[in-house]
């Protein structure tokens, strides 16, 4: 069973009982938010960045700490080319089966990750790199209270058209452009799974979007966009 289509209104349903996490930036606004998870991987994610240059557009990556010390020259790519960076788990695990000392640990490991392959000063990293993305989508009440509690940001999504499964680039494209809005914020994957038309499916869509109006914004100005 495809689950695409049910996506949109889980969404709906989610957004209201879990105001904390960021699902869509304002619906005044053309700005939508373009983000890969599960990476970074060490072909998918050079040839999604060279998609991203070719239009200068800056995205959100959550990251796999596993993933980042397996490649951590990717990773290093990737920040220094001024994409904004949140967590996704030290390993692809569904935050509620860890206790909260696994939890803290897997995020904790992640942000070392990142912090030796981008040779940025650990300090930094932990206070910068907040944002963090559930595997799956999967939560419960008690991971955003622990999430709030360690002072991390919770961000979810609104645009998902399960492009893991691999169902075709213009099928993923069709998906996309049927439930984008203003304030969008959409997930692709650049990981082992999905990862193989990343490159593909974001080289179609960036220009159908940017025909339509849309500007893209990282997860950060979204969060900012929020407050005002």
């Amino acid at each position: 069973m495809q689950l695409a289509p049910l996506f949109p209104i889980v969404y709906q349903l989610l957004k209201p009982a879990f105001p904390s996490c960021l699902w869509t930036g304002p619906n005044t606004s053309p700005a939508i938010a373009l983000t890969f998870d599960d990476g970074p991987h060490l072909e998918h994610t050079p040839q999604l960045l060279e998609v991203l240059d070719r239009y200068g557009i800056v995205a959100s990556f959550f990251w796999l700490g596993a993933c980042v010390d397996r490649v951590p020259a990717i990773a290093k790519q990737v920040y220094q080319r001024g994409h904004w960076v949140g967590l996704h788990g030290y390993e692809h695990r569904a935050f509620p089966q860890l206790s909260e000392e696994a939890l803290k640990q897997s995020l904790k490991q992640t942000q070392i990750a990142i912090a030796n392959a981008c040779e940025l000063d650990l300090q930094y990293v932990q206070q910068s790199m907040r944002d963090v993305r559930p595997p799956n989508g999967i939560f419960t009440p008690q991971t955003l209270q622990l999430l709030r509690q360690w002072n991390y940001r919770p961000v979810m999504w609104s645009v998902v058209p399960e492009d893991w499964v691999r169902p075709g680039v213009d099928l993923v494209v069709q998906r996309v452009m049927r439930q984008v809005r203003p304030g969008s914020v959409i997930v692709l994957h650049d990981g082992y799974f999905g990862g193989q038309d990343v490159a593909q499916t974001t080289a179609q869509l960036i220009p159908l979007l940017l025909e339509q109006g849309y500007q893209f914004v990282s997860i950060n100005q979204l969060w900012k966009a929020n407050q005002l």
